[in-house]
């Protein structure tokens, strides 16, 4: 969808108001940036890095660049909320090859998270390896050139998020993990929680992933400077690699090339499948995700399940009263270790309360009859924990966290009738307009707003205007510019992200994109069940409508026999069954199909390859591949949808 161009002048990045300037001086008058332990410890244990660090794909594509982000060795720019300027730096200037302790290393910013490296008896023990499979392989890379090279013996997955897994097949390979030779070790859930997180609701997840990590931008001060977890996203080729071992329980231990792992669950925390462990060896507990140097997300902006403050300050709870008399060093998945029993226990108390008092705070409001958006107003972190620079939030925000804890206990509807059937926006924008005298005049009122400073109302009045008009160019340019310094005053990055891709938007149109499409990779990783979920939920109920039928699905390879059936426009898996008065009946393999229900073969060539056989109608295959929707990948966010029943 396109829109009348802006002019050149209201397409530009614009500086820092006054305003802004004045919140940004509030920030560095209330917190202690004297306070420089962070920095210690993130140079703490440094061997080597990659310079330039740049990170190509096989085509040369660029999948991951910290060059770009020398701007940060100067002083904060007025643009940039000040205190995420200082998590920016400590992202962004300290990356390469760390020690943690001898025989326990880190590779840190060459992606979003820290890959972990465990010299065991006879390898490489790998725990989390990145997004892509360019920055783990650079990253195994510059750990073999300067501590010698050594094969991998084993990859511990901690949790179900793409940026621990994802990028497997930078160092091993799928063969590996299949025969068992190198072990691979996740916790319960973790293939079911990994695809339905990134495949069931991936196209939505990643269409909004793109503003969160502010894939869109430009690194510089008036653009991306930080996502606040890490430096930033790598953009290399991902993969999917299942487990061959599964800890379920807590207590459970696993000996892997010569290093014990003592686990605990922390399922349904910071990921729905998530361990954390301790390795005796090295009295060293990693803490995963369930800690980092900051506040993390109870609710993530790019969307995912609302998770569980409360069970996430318990596990924390349970880490200290189980590790915390023997461990002397603490790491995790991002940002950098904490050495020493005493700060180790502070920083991890600290943390725990942190979630714990959002929690309460938020349900104590609630029972007061508060909405989610008034309390979110109201909560406030007290010194002790809010001037502790990682208990900042620059990944989740306490104003968001405490309406995640809201909808968490008590869903989205606030209890009042008027919000109980809500018009869409496209709906409410021209009634608004209406009722305000007009396009023209929200536009000229919001102006006086914007000059006042009151930029969050200036954004939701003029959101209304976007969504009646969006042809209107000077409401687009002025929600352009108000987003913006909404976006430089943000402490969280992905706020800033956002909001700063949204004014991008706004000014230059919708990015180009394609369809969402699943690679090799993940058909070859996807278990069946996971497939037929992915095809029910892309089925559309106006072409399935006037049809019905079963399909008996025989594989080569696997034990078990499926019926594929569809009635009443909704599509169902059955395992272990057979129809006794199918439709059709597919001979074929299990790889072989889900390449053909995952667009990437068809069933001419399977034929022709002597992997598919067909029994019955044949053609029921070609209805059922007409009744499947698809995905654009860059659909609008800022501007209106298309209205039901159009494509964009």
């Amino acid at each position: 969808m396109t829109y009348t161009p802006l002019t050149e002048d209201q397409q530009q990045a614009k500086p820092a108001t006054r305003h802004t300037q004045d919140a940004q001086q509030q920030t560095l008058d209330s917190l202690p940036f004297h306070d420089q332990r962070s920095f210690t410890d993130a140079r703490r244990g440094f061997i080597a890095t990659q310079d330039p660090l740049t990170i190509s794909r096989d085509n040369g594509q660029v999948a991951y660049d910290l060059s770009q982000f020398e701007f940060l060795n100067n002083n904060p720019a007025d643009t940039v909320n000040p205190s995420l300027w200082r998590q920016a730096q400590l992202n962004a200037q300290h990356h390469g090859l760390f020690e943690v302790c001898p025989g326990l290393y880190q590779v840190r910013s060459f992606d979003i998270a820290n890959m972990t490296l465990i010299q065991g008896d006879q390898g490489w023990v790998i725990i989390d390896p990145l997004t892509s499979s360019e920055a783990a392989a650079a990253a195994l890379a510059l750990a073999n050139k300067h501590l010698g090279p050594r094969p991998v013996t084993g990859v511990v997955y901690t949790h179900s998020h793409a940026d621990h897994y994802a990028g497997v097949l930078g160092v091993i390979s799928h063969d590996q993990a299949e025969s068992g030779k190198v072990p691979v070790v996740a916790p319960l859930d973790f293939v079911k929680e990994a695809l339905s997180e990134n495949v069931l609701a991936g196209n939505a997840m990643g269409r909004r992933a793109t503003y969160m990590y502010g894939n869109l931008l430009r690194p510089g001060p008036r653009g991306f400077v930080t996502t606040g977890l890490g430096a930033a996203l790598s953009m290399g080729s991902t993969g999917f690699v299942q487990p061959n071992d599964t800890v379920c329980e807590t207590g459970e231990t696993r000996t892997i090339d010569g290093i014990t792992f003592e686990f605990q669950m922390t399922m349904g925390t910071e990921a729905p499948a998530e361990f954390v462990f301790y390795l005796p060896q090295f009295k060293a507990l990693c803490m995963s995700e369930i800690t980092s140097h900051h506040l993390h997300n109870v609710y993530t902006p790019r969307g995912a399940q609302v998770r569980d403050a409360l069970a996430w300050a318990s596990q924390i709870n349970e880490s200290i009263n189980r590790f915390g008399d023997k461990l002397e060093i603490q790491f995790a998945s991002h940002h950098w270790p904490t050495w020493g029993r005493e700060a180790v226990r502070e920083y991890l108390e600290k943390q725990r309360d942190l979630y714990k008092y959002i929690h309460d705070q938020t349900l104590r409001l609630a029972n007061k009859g508060y909405t989610k958006e008034e309390i979110a107003e109201q909560v406030t972190l007290p010194d002790s924990l809010g001037h502790e620079f990682y208990n900042r939030g620059y990944y989740g925000s306490v104003h968001h966290n405490c309406r995640a804890v809201y909808v968490k206990y008590l869903g989205y509807f606030d209890g009042n009738p008027a919000s109980l059937h809500p018009l869409p926006p496209g709906e409410t924008g021209p009634r608004y307009l209406r009722y305000m005298g007009g396009a023209d005049q929200v536009v000229e009122k919001a102006r006086d707003s914007f000059a006042a400073g009151d930029y969050r109302w200036v954004a939701e009045v003029l959101n209304h205007v976007m969504m009646a008009d969006p042809e209107h160019r000077q409401a687009r340019a002025l929600l352009a510019d108000t987003l913006e310094q909404l976006g430089y005053q943000a402490e969280s990055g992905p706020w800033r992200n956002f909001y700063l891709c949204g004014a991008l938007e706004l000014r230059q149109g919708l990015p180009t994109g394609s369809r969402f499409q699943a690679n090799e990779d993940i058909a070859r990783g996807m278990p069946l069940a996971n497939l037929f979920q992915l095809m029910a939920i892309r089925l559309i109920p106006e072409k399935a409508e006037q049809h019905s039928f079963h399909l008996n699905l025989h594989f080569a390879d696997i034990p078990s026999n499926w019926v594929l059936a569809l009635s009443n426009c909704v599509l169902h898996a059955h395992d272990n069954q057979t129809h006794d008065n199918p439709t059709a009946s597919l001979h074929t393999q299990s790889l072989a199909f889900k390449r053909l229900m995952l667009g990437l073969t068809d069933a001419k060539t399977l034929s022709e390859a002597g992997l598919l056989e067909i029994e019955g109608d044949a053609q029921v295959l070609l209805k059922l591949a007409d009744m499947f929707d698809e995905f654009p990948r860059r659909f609008p966010i800022v501007t209106p949808r298309p209205a039901f029943g159009t494509s964009l």
